[in-house]
């Protein structure tokens, strides 16, 4: 069983014109995982609807003692990209359960988006890797610690090891 904790973050962004205002709509996730044909195995709960650029500390605190709580060994995290990787960070304390965090580039109601992707392979990810905190986005898994987001080439990326 998986625990599926939502936060909001681009992935379940609505757009309201062409001026970009938005806000943090209901979770599309319910859905995706029905056009991926799973149907059980998880429990969604949803922790905020936030943009990830306005999560506080305290907001992190609360998302680790959610997937502290919770009595699955697995935990999948949809979470906005710009400080996913600060969030990754603060829940490594969890170290016996696998946490994977995942989200979008593009909102999961537009046509081009990774949403769809991104989950399935955070789904595959939760259930296969062992106990630890990681991203994984655009088919790589990274560690909590070792990654960054590249605002200009927007994607994950390891951060390299000093020498």
């Amino acid at each position: 069983m998986i625990q599926i904790l939502t936060t909001g973050g681009t992935i379940d962004k609505v757009y309201f014109d062409a001026n970009s205002r938005f806000e943090i709509g209901e979770s599309l996730l319910p859905e995706l995982l029905r056009e991926a044909n799973v149907h059980e195995g998880y429990e969604i709960r949803e922790l905020m609807r936030k943009d990830s650029l306005e999560l506080t500390d305290q907001d992190r605190e609360k998302i680790l003692e959610a997937a502290k709580a919770s009595e699955h060994k697995r935990v999948l995290i949809t979470h906005g990209t710009d400080t996913m990787a600060q969030t990754a960070q603060a829940l490594k304390p969890l170290t016996d359960r696998t946490i994977v965090l995942t989200g979008a580039m593009q909102p999961a109601r537009m046509r081009r988006t990774d949403a769809i992707f991104n989950i399935g392979f955070a789904w595959a990810a939760a259930q296969l890797l062992p106990p630890g905190v990681y991203i994984a986005m655009n088919g790589e898994v990274f560690e909590a610690g070792a990654v960054r987001k590249n605002l200009e080439a927007q994607k994950f990326e390891r951060i390299p090891e000093p020498d």
